[in-house]
């Protein structure tokens, strides 16, 4: 039905309505984000975790927090995965989300916000007191039409937050990123970057530098100011996001120390990164990583971890996300790993094999030269179960585009259930008693 009204009718009427209905959301439930400090998180890559890691930071200080992510919610008390398969809700449920923030006496809200949420006007009735943008890589380009237009969408919310009637607006930026002077180019009380290279700054007020950094098989340890700050989490990257975390806080007024505290507490976070142990003698990760910035970081990190042999298990988006990355991510996975699994991720509308074959031709142009071997399971079980029978003792098998997300998207908007980190363990039960 969508589809048929998309074509009947100009862009323009739609985003009238999204605009009308944003604004009766927020109006029906009493504009709940005014009655909270409301951080919002936007970039590319990294927005959930560092949604996360602010969340439980913000707690370790005693305050009560809600938060929207594309892995889960939380209300106070209440924390559950995200089943909707949307990064930001429609209107009235995340207005009605943040509503339950206030009900709960939450004095903090923390929206994941994804240029996807700001092009159909979510942003709206979201009164944001500060932003945090992490990094910008090309993404959803053919829905935005080009990665300007992407970009632009992002920073429609710095130019409101600039344009707002508050006393104290505040900008975290990283400045590692070559975009992050046109995301601190606006008139705000504070703008705060962070990095990880010493490097001059001329954009922000303030700079947190992460210093001593160093990687592990199990996580990262750094230094802030002589404070030392560990993470049980894999990979550089995951350093950025604490940074956004930390300086966000820290601007808040949570002190170091308390933001060392709360990272250190967190043990993993779901389907990022995410090690599944069942007592197999292999090692067993699941990623979300569904584009290729992600999957180089996410590589990246594997190299601090010691493994004989990597087979990698993905596939690519289906309905119309940036089919220009599926053959991306096959060459990607045909270089890094060496064996490669091609299967089903959600297709939507699409054929499934039509999309498995674009990743495989990307593949299989690195495999001809190198001798690799790649396979093609629609069958994402069938992909895992084949994994798991050919892993031996010290290899690591890898499971990337999903992470925890709660549904496999097919034809006609119909949805099954699906957790890549259940089925891995339920598959792995099976190998382990044969």
């Amino acid at each position: 039905m969508k589809k048929l009204l998309k074509k009947l009718f100009p862009r323009f009427i739609f985003n009238i309505y999204h605009y009308l209905i944003a604004n009766l959301a927020a109006y029906y439930y009493g504009h709940p984000s005014k009655k909270m400090t409301v951080i919002g998180i936007t970039g590319t890559n990294g927005k959930s975790t560092t949604v996360v890691m602010l969340g439980k930071i913000l707690e370790e200080t005693g305050f009560k927090v809600g938060y929207a992510t594309t892995i889960n919610f939380k209300v106070a008390d209440q924390e559950w995965l995200n089943d909707q398969k949307m990064t930001m809700l429609g209107r009235f449920k995340l207005q009605k989300l943040l509503y339950q923030m206030v009900q709960a006496d939450c004095q903090y809200a923390v929206i994941e916000t994804s240029s996807e949420g700001i092009k159909q006007y979510r942003h709206l009735g979201i009164d944001y007191d500060v932003l945090v943008f992490t990094n910008l890589t090309p993404e959803h380009i053919e829905s935005h039409g080009s990665f300007d237009n992407y970009k632009n969408a992002k920073l429609k919310i710095f130019k409101r937050l600039a344009s707002a009637d508050k006393k104290n607006k505040k900008i975290v930026a990283n400045i590692d990123d070559q975009h992050a002077a046109d995301f601190l180019n606006f008139k705000v009380t504070d703008k705060i970057g962070f990095s990880t290279k010493t490097a001059e700054n001329k954009i922000a007020n303030k700079v947190y530098q992460a210093e001593e950094i160093k990687l592990t098989a199990i996580g990262s340890e750094f230094k802030i100011n002589n404070q030392v700050f560990a993470l049980n989490l894999l990979g550089k990257v995951h350093i950025y996001n604490a940074l956004a975390a930390i300086s966000a806080a820290n601007s808040l007024g949570v002190d170091l120390d308390s933001a060392a505290k709360a990272l250190r507490k967190i043990k993993s976070i779901p389907g990022r990164a995410e090690f599944i142990d069942e007592g197999q003698n292999f090692k067993v990760l699941v990623d979300y990583a569904p584009e290729p910035e992600a999957l180089k970081h996410l590589y990246q990190s594997l190299d601090d971890i010691k493994y004989e042999r990597l087979i990698h298990i993905l596939g690519s988006c289906g309905g119309g996300r940036d089919k220009g990355r599926q053959p991306i991510l096959g060459q990607m996975a045909a270089t890094k790993a060496d064996t490669i699994i091609i299967t089903n991720e959600d297709p939507y509308d699409d054929d499934p094999m039509i999309i498995i074959n674009n990743v495989a031709r990307g593949a299989e142009k690195v495999a001809q030269l190198t001798g690799k071997t790649v396979y093609k399971i629609i069958d994402r079980r069938e992909a895992i179960a084949k994994a798991l029978a050919i892993a031996k003792p010290n290899d690591l098998v890898l499971i990337t585009g999903k992470g925890s997300e709660q549904d496999m998207c097919i034809a006609s908007g119909k949805k099954i259930p699906w957790d890549d980190r259940q089925a891995m363990r339920e598959e792995l039960k099976k190998t382990l008693q044969n």
